[in-house]
């Protein structure tokens, strides 16, 4: 049974598993304070779920606000990346005794996971926090999610908890992801324009619907957009995840928009294998291989990237690492593991099959990147 309306995320047949992503602005008050009474209200939501027989997984931010607050810190603790991972470090405790405490009042458990990009990046540590998400599920808990804020950089963190509600719907094997925004979903241009209307069902994303997104945080205490969240719904997509958008900004959100049918739903055009899915989904990578446009054409048909099609090489990534595959104007079409160090790439890149080995020194391996190993984008 598939997913395709909204009301549909409140079917445990539709959706065994569902995956809530809460932002800073609907946690946290402009005072710093966090919002108990809204947050008492989407914990009986998903004590509601719990009881329909459904397991639910709540990303949460709020850390660094909860933080800020408790510190003096200006900017919402945003003024530096100091300030940021001092407000996460005081406002995490605060944040995960708010959902135990709103959580237990429902009768829940709640269970607390700090992640980081590389945790969910690097594919053993990844498996590890599937495994742990299973398991606190199968126990009766809720597990919630943040980034570990403070101990992540600008070079090395999700930047937005969108992209990480995405990556846990991947680990969990969730069905879909319900991410509560300031706006009732994507619009065709800025909702504040006249004549803007509302998208209630996306089939795939596509470079049309991105130019409808706008990258501006409304509230000024997150860090993502809606640009961030078209990405999250193509990284939830690829592994045959839906995603939905919804208003949080009412009373009881998830029941508003079901009931109402108000939202954004994105619905996946594939289904991915879990490794694909994890690599499509990666957001470092070792390096890229430019390819031209018949290598690019080969690609598309389902083959493997042969040596023959790649114009350079980009990078000092090694052997097995994740590497981009781009196309003469720097777009990217793919994710895949790599065969070769990026100096062996260097050399062969450009030559036929048959003149490999004289110039590795080595019988050659069957491709640059197997298909197998490969994930379009």
């Amino acid at each position: 049974m598939t997913i395709e309306t909204l009301a549909d995320l409140t079917d445990p047949a539709r959706t065994p598993r569902l995956v809530v992503k809460v932002g800073s602005a609907l946690l946290v008050g402009k005072d710093g304070q966090p919002r108990r009474a809204w947050l008492a209200g989407l914990a009986a939501e998903i004590a509601a779920a719990r009881a329909r027989g459904q397991q639910v997984i709540v990303v949460s931010s709020g850390a660094i606000a909860l933080g800020a607050a408790k510190l003096g810190l200006a900017k919402g603790g945003r003024g530096s990346l100091a300030d940021a991972q001092a407000a996460a470090a005081v406002g995490q405790i605060a944040l995960a005794g708010l959902w135990a405490e709103l959580l237990g009042a429902q009768g829940l458990t709640a269970a607390q996971l700090l992640v980081t990009l590389e945790d969910l990046d690097d594919r053993r540590r990844y498996l590890n926090a599937s495994a742990t998400i299973s398991k606190l599920l199968e126990a009766g808990a809720v597990p919630v999610i943040n980034e570990n804020d403070s101990v992540a950089t600008q070079e090395i963190r999700f930047g937005d908890n969108d992209r990480l509600a995405a990556r846990a719907a991947q680990a969990a094997q969730a069905s879909a992801v319900a991410l509560l925004s300031d706006v009732d979903g994507l619009y065709d241009r800025d909702p504040r324009q006249p004549g803007a209307t509302l998208l209630p069902r996306v089939q795939g994303v596509t470079r049309a619907i991105h130019d409808m997104a706008s990258t501006a945080s409304t509230s000024g205490m997150g860090s993502g957009g809606m640009t961030s969240k078209l990405q999250a719904a193509e990284m939830a997509g690829r592994a045959g995840i839906v995603l939905a958008i919804i208003n949080g900004t009412h009373d009881r959100p998830i029941a508003r928009a079901v009931e109402q049918d108000i939202g954004t739903l994105f619905l996946p055009r594939r289904r991915d294998k879990s490794l694909k899915s994890w690599l499509g989904g990666r957001q470092r990578l070792a390096g890229a291989l430019v390819v031209d446009a018949g290598c690019a054409e080969a690609l598309a048909r389902g083959g493997s990237l042969l040596a023959t099609g790649i114009t350079a090489t980009e990078g000092a990534f090694k052997r097995g690492d994740p590497v981009a595959v781009k196309d003469a104007d720097g777009r990217i079409l793919a994710h895949g593991l790599v065969e070769y160090d990026a100096g062996e790439v260097a050399a062969i890149q450009g030559h036929r099959t048959e003149e490999l080995e004289a110039l590795l020194g080595y019988a050659p391996r069957s491709a640059v990147i197997h298909r197998d190993q490969l994930v379009l984008l």
